[in-house]
Protein backbone atom coordinates (compact mmCIF):
# COMPACT_ATOMS: atom_id res chain seq x y z
CA UNK A 1 0.00 0.00 0.00
CA UNK A 2 1.85 2.94 -0.68
CA UNK A 3 1.74 6.38 -1.88
CA UNK A 4 3.87 8.22 -4.60
CA UNK A 5 7.64 7.76 -3.07
CA UNK A 6 7.99 11.92 -3.60
CA UNK A 7 5.22 12.25 -1.43
CA UNK A 8 5.94 9.68 1.52
CA UNK A 9 3.60 6.88 2.20
CA UNK A 10 2.60 3.77 4.46
CA UNK A 11 3.56 0.25 3.72
CA UNK A 12 1.88 -2.85 5.19
CA UNK A 13 3.01 -6.45 5.73
CA UNK A 14 0.51 -8.73 7.55
CA UNK A 15 2.78 -12.24 7.95
CA UNK A 16 1.07 -15.28 8.47
CA UNK A 17 1.77 -15.46 12.35
CA UNK A 18 -0.49 -12.25 12.82
CA UNK A 19 1.60 -9.15 12.90
CA UNK A 20 1.23 -6.51 11.01
CA UNK A 21 4.18 -4.68 10.25
CA UNK A 22 3.38 -0.42 9.29
CA UNK A 23 5.86 1.29 8.12
CA UNK A 24 5.57 4.98 6.64
CA UNK A 25 8.16 7.00 4.52
CA UNK A 26 8.98 10.12 3.32
CA UNK A 27 12.09 11.05 1.71
CA UNK A 28 12.73 14.61 3.73
CA UNK A 29 13.55 12.22 7.60
CA UNK A 30 10.14 10.94 7.58
CA UNK A 31 8.29 13.77 7.94
CA UNK A 32 4.09 13.67 7.67
CA UNK A 33 2.09 15.73 5.65
CA UNK A 34 -1.02 15.38 5.69
CA UNK A 35 -1.74 12.71 3.25
CA UNK A 36 0.74 10.27 5.44
CA UNK A 37 -1.27 11.18 8.44
CA UNK A 38 -4.72 10.40 6.88
CA UNK A 39 -3.18 7.28 5.23
CA UNK A 40 -2.16 5.98 8.54
CA UNK A 41 -5.11 6.61 10.75
CA UNK A 42 -6.96 4.43 8.37
CA UNK A 43 -4.26 2.09 8.18
CA UNK A 44 -4.11 1.25 11.77
CA UNK A 45 -7.77 1.56 12.23
CA UNK A 46 -8.08 -1.00 9.30
CA UNK A 47 -5.98 -3.34 10.85
CA UNK A 48 -7.76 -3.16 14.13
CA UNK A 49 -10.90 -4.66 12.59
CA UNK A 50 -9.00 -6.95 10.87
CA UNK A 51 -9.33 -10.29 12.58
CA UNK A 52 -6.37 -11.67 10.85
CA UNK A 53 -4.59 -9.48 12.61
CA UNK A 54 -2.89 -10.21 16.28
CA UNK A 55 -0.56 -7.34 16.71
CA UNK A 56 0.88 -4.36 15.42
CA UNK A 57 4.80 -3.01 14.89
CA UNK A 58 4.64 0.27 14.29
CA UNK A 59 8.45 1.32 12.16
CA UNK A 60 9.21 3.81 9.68
CA UNK A 61 11.52 4.08 6.82
CA UNK A 62 15.67 4.82 6.77
CA UNK A 63 18.40 4.50 9.60
CA UNK A 64 18.79 7.55 11.20
CA UNK A 65 15.97 9.56 11.33
CA UNK A 66 12.44 8.02 13.07
CA UNK A 67 10.05 11.03 12.03
CA UNK A 68 10.87 14.67 11.73
CA UNK A 69 6.89 15.79 12.91
CA UNK A 70 4.80 18.04 10.58
CA UNK A 71 6.21 18.25 7.27
CA UNK A 72 7.22 22.74 6.88
CA UNK A 73 5.94 22.66 3.27
CA UNK A 74 2.72 22.03 4.19
CA UNK A 75 2.57 24.13 7.72
CA UNK A 76 3.57 27.28 5.89
CA UNK A 77 1.45 26.65 3.05
CA UNK A 78 -1.40 27.00 5.77
CA UNK A 79 -3.66 30.43 5.13
CA UNK A 80 -6.81 30.38 7.00
CA UNK A 81 -8.07 28.48 10.28
CA UNK A 82 -9.97 25.60 8.51
CA UNK A 83 -7.20 24.45 6.71
CA UNK A 84 -4.90 24.14 10.09
CA UNK A 85 -7.28 22.84 11.69
CA UNK A 86 -7.92 19.99 9.51
CA UNK A 87 -3.96 19.67 9.15
CA UNK A 88 -3.46 19.35 12.94
CA UNK A 89 -6.70 17.19 12.97
CA UNK A 90 -4.42 14.77 11.07
CA UNK A 91 -2.00 14.21 13.92
CA UNK A 92 -5.25 13.96 16.59
CA UNK A 93 -6.17 11.32 13.90
CA UNK A 94 -3.50 9.23 14.26
CA UNK A 95 -3.24 9.40 18.31
CA UNK A 96 -6.47 8.29 19.14
CA UNK A 97 -6.42 5.36 16.16
CA UNK A 98 -3.60 4.33 18.01
CA UNK A 99 -5.44 4.83 20.82
CA UNK A 100 -9.06 3.03 19.79
CA UNK A 101 -7.16 0.44 17.98
CA UNK A 102 -7.96 -2.90 20.06
CA UNK A 103 -4.72 -4.53 19.09
CA UNK A 104 -1.46 -3.58 21.00
CA UNK A 105 1.11 -1.73 19.43
CA UNK A 106 4.64 -2.00 19.11
CA UNK A 107 6.81 1.13 18.37
CA UNK A 108 10.20 0.65 16.68
CA UNK A 109 12.07 4.12 16.79
CA UNK A 110 15.74 3.72 15.08
CA UNK A 111 16.77 7.68 14.79
CA UNK A 112 15.68 10.94 16.18
CA UNK A 113 12.13 11.74 17.05
CA UNK A 114 10.93 15.58 16.67
CA UNK A 115 7.50 16.77 17.40
CA UNK A 116 4.63 14.62 16.20
CA UNK A 117 7.18 12.03 16.18
CA UNK A 118 7.44 12.08 19.94
CA UNK A 119 3.62 11.85 19.64
CA UNK A 120 3.71 8.45 17.68
CA UNK A 121 6.52 7.03 19.85
CA UNK A 122 4.06 8.11 23.20
CA UNK A 123 0.70 6.81 21.82
CA UNK A 124 2.58 3.05 21.00
CA UNK A 125 1.50 0.66 24.10
CA UNK A 126 5.04 -0.44 24.03
CA UNK A 127 8.12 0.83 22.52
CA UNK A 128 11.89 -0.07 21.62
CA UNK A 129 14.65 2.41 20.17
CA UNK A 130 18.04 2.58 19.58
CA UNK A 131 21.06 5.23 21.14
CA UNK A 132 20.36 7.49 18.52
CA UNK A 133 16.82 8.07 19.18
CA UNK A 134 16.94 11.44 20.84
CA UNK A 135 13.79 13.32 21.01
CA UNK A 136 13.03 17.12 20.44
CA UNK A 137 9.27 18.49 20.83
CA UNK A 138 9.99 21.82 18.40
CA UNK A 139 7.04 23.06 18.19
CA UNK A 140 7.29 26.10 20.33
CA UNK A 141 10.27 27.46 18.53
CA UNK A 142 8.26 27.45 15.51
CA UNK A 143 5.24 29.52 17.23
CA UNK A 144 2.85 27.11 17.73
CA UNK A 145 3.34 24.27 20.58
CA UNK A 146 2.94 20.40 21.36
CA UNK A 147 -1.00 20.99 21.82
CA UNK A 148 -1.86 17.98 19.81
CA UNK A 149 0.91 15.03 20.59
CA UNK A 150 0.86 17.30 24.56
CA UNK A 151 -1.41 14.79 26.00
CA UNK A 152 -0.05 11.16 24.43
CA UNK A 153 3.89 12.57 25.27
CA UNK A 154 2.31 13.81 28.88
CA UNK A 155 0.80 10.06 29.46
CA UNK A 156 4.22 8.60 28.77
CA UNK A 157 6.42 11.13 30.02
CA UNK A 158 4.41 12.82 32.80
CA UNK A 159 3.85 16.69 33.36
CA UNK A 160 7.52 17.42 33.89
CA UNK A 161 8.87 14.83 31.19
CA UNK A 162 6.55 16.73 28.46
CA UNK A 163 7.00 20.58 29.75
CA UNK A 164 11.04 19.67 29.52
CA UNK A 165 10.50 18.93 25.96
CA UNK A 166 7.75 21.84 25.18
CA UNK A 167 9.71 24.42 26.74
CA UNK A 168 13.38 23.60 25.61
CA UNK A 169 11.87 23.44 22.09
CA UNK A 170 15.44 23.89 20.81
CA UNK A 171 17.37 21.21 22.91
CA UNK A 172 18.08 17.14 22.02
CA UNK A 173 17.15 15.16 25.18
CA UNK A 174 18.85 11.74 24.54
CA UNK A 175 17.40 8.20 24.41
CA UNK A 176 18.81 7.47 27.63
CA UNK A 177 16.72 10.95 28.98
CA UNK A 178 13.67 9.12 27.34
CA UNK A 179 14.03 5.59 28.57
CA UNK A 180 14.26 7.33 32.54
CA UNK A 181 11.00 8.21 31.66
CA UNK A 182 9.13 5.49 30.46
CA UNK A 183 8.83 7.38 27.01
CA UNK A 184 11.04 4.02 25.71
CA UNK A 185 10.68 0.27 27.45
CA UNK A 186 14.10 -0.46 26.17
CA UNK A 187 17.55 1.51 24.33
CA UNK A 188 19.94 -0.31 22.25
CA UNK A 189 23.27 -0.26 20.57
CA UNK A 190 22.09 -0.74 17.15
CA UNK A 191 19.35 -1.53 15.35
CA UNK A 192 20.06 -4.66 14.74
CA UNK A 193 20.05 -5.65 18.76
CA UNK A 194 16.87 -3.87 18.59
CA UNK A 195 15.32 -5.81 15.93
CA UNK A 196 16.41 -9.07 18.00
CA UNK A 197 14.60 -7.92 20.89
CA UNK A 198 11.79 -7.27 18.97
CA UNK A 199 11.46 -10.34 17.69
CA UNK A 200 11.68 -12.20 20.30
CA UNK A 201 9.11 -9.76 21.63
CA UNK A 202 6.99 -10.29 18.93
CA UNK A 203 7.09 -14.20 19.16
CA UNK A 204 5.98 -14.43 22.54
CA UNK A 205 2.86 -12.00 22.65
CA UNK A 206 1.92 -13.76 19.33
CA UNK A 207 1.47 -16.59 21.54
CA UNK A 208 -0.76 -15.33 24.10
CA UNK A 209 -4.59 -14.73 24.63
CA UNK A 210 -5.71 -11.99 21.63
CA UNK A 211 -9.01 -11.36 24.53
CA UNK A 212 -6.25 -10.87 26.95
CA UNK A 213 -4.69 -8.68 25.39
CA UNK A 214 -7.38 -6.78 24.16
CA UNK A 215 -8.14 -6.20 28.07
CA UNK A 216 -4.72 -4.79 28.68
CA UNK A 217 -4.90 -2.28 25.96
CA UNK A 218 -8.26 -0.91 27.60
CA UNK A 219 -6.60 -0.77 30.86
CA UNK A 220 -3.06 0.96 29.49
CA UNK A 221 -5.74 3.45 28.14
CA UNK A 222 -8.35 3.94 30.71
CA UNK A 223 -9.01 7.88 31.60
CA UNK A 224 -8.39 8.86 27.77
CA UNK A 225 -12.26 8.43 26.37
CA UNK A 226 -12.37 11.92 25.88
CA UNK A 227 -9.50 12.69 23.85
CA UNK A 228 -11.83 12.50 20.49
CA UNK A 229 -12.79 16.01 21.94
CA UNK A 230 -9.96 17.08 23.36
CA UNK A 231 -7.03 16.63 20.70
CA UNK A 232 -9.98 18.42 18.35
CA UNK A 233 -9.46 21.25 20.33
CA UNK A 234 -5.88 21.32 20.31
CA UNK A 235 -6.34 20.81 16.51
CA UNK A 236 -8.16 23.99 16.19
CA UNK A 237 -5.45 25.43 19.09
CA UNK A 238 -2.42 25.36 16.53
CA UNK A 239 -4.12 25.92 13.55
CA UNK A 240 -5.21 29.55 14.84
CA UNK A 241 -1.36 29.99 16.02
CA UNK A 242 0.37 28.79 12.63
CA UNK A 243 -1.33 31.74 10.84
CA UNK A 244 1.13 33.96 12.74
CA UNK A 245 3.63 36.22 11.31
CA UNK A 246 5.80 35.01 13.79
CA UNK A 247 5.15 31.04 13.31
CA UNK A 248 5.78 31.91 9.33
CA UNK A 249 8.85 33.79 9.95
CA UNK A 250 9.64 31.00 12.26
CA UNK A 251 9.09 28.48 10.10
CA UNK A 252 10.97 29.61 6.94
CA UNK A 253 13.77 30.55 9.34
CA UNK A 254 13.96 26.67 10.10
CA UNK A 255 13.65 25.42 6.37
CA UNK A 256 17.25 27.76 5.61
CA UNK A 257 19.20 26.28 8.13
Amino acid sequence: MNEAVNQGGVNVDIDDRGLATVEFFHPLSNSLPGKVLAKLANTITDLGENTAVKLILLKSDGERAFCAGASFDELISIEDLETGKIFFSGFANVINAMRKCPKLIIGRVQGKAVGGGVGLASSVDYCYATNHAAVKLSELAVGIGPFVVGPACERKLGLAGMSDLAINATEWRSAEWAFQRGLYNDIFEDAAAMDAAIEALVGRLLTKSVPAMRGLKKVFWEGTEHWDHLLAERAAISGELILSKEAKDAINAFKKK
